[in-house]
């Protein structure tokens, strides 16, 4: 158990979630390491993961220096069972299933999958905006 005070006690809890987790979700908790990973403690899950993170997914993150072929595709039952200090879904409609979390929020950003290089971009790109701000208004 980490000492009172420590980092990892005052880090946030966030888990996004996208049906596949396979491109969004898995992006934002890339970003969220990158960007934020001194104040969250971030996790992605699916509630149909697809067993694999998409190749474009993981070659857009490669052009920004992230390699997201270390990441993979998580189902709920794989991520700690615990109530989150904030759950993201990332667009799933009706797919979206109940988490416990203290907050929500819904980016409903569109699923960038079969997308061309250039509107896949455009998406991540929103993903990191939106993680940027999240992470400026935890500080």
């Amino acid at each position: 158990m980490p000492e009172k005070g420590s980092l990892a006690q005052l880090r946030k809890r966030v888990l996004f979630v996208c049906v596949e987790n396979s491109c969004r979700s898995q992006m934002a908790e890339a970003f969220s390491r990158i960007h934020a990973g001194n104040i969250l403690e971030v996790y992605s899950a699916g509630s149909r993961p697809s067993g694999q993170v998409n190749p474009q997914a993981i070659e857009s993150m490669r052009e920004l220096g992230y390699d997201l072929a270390v990441h993979w595709s998580k189902s709920l039952s794989e991520v700690p069972d615990l109530e989150y200090d904030l759950a993201v879904t990332m667009g799933c409609g009706d797919e979206c299933p109940l988490i416990r979390a203290k907050a929500r929020e819904d980016w409903n950003i569109p699923d960038p999958k079969g997308l061309a290089p250039a509107e896949f971009r455009a998406i991540r790109d929103l993903i990191e905006a939106r993680v940027k701000e999240l992470a400026a208004g935890l500080v």
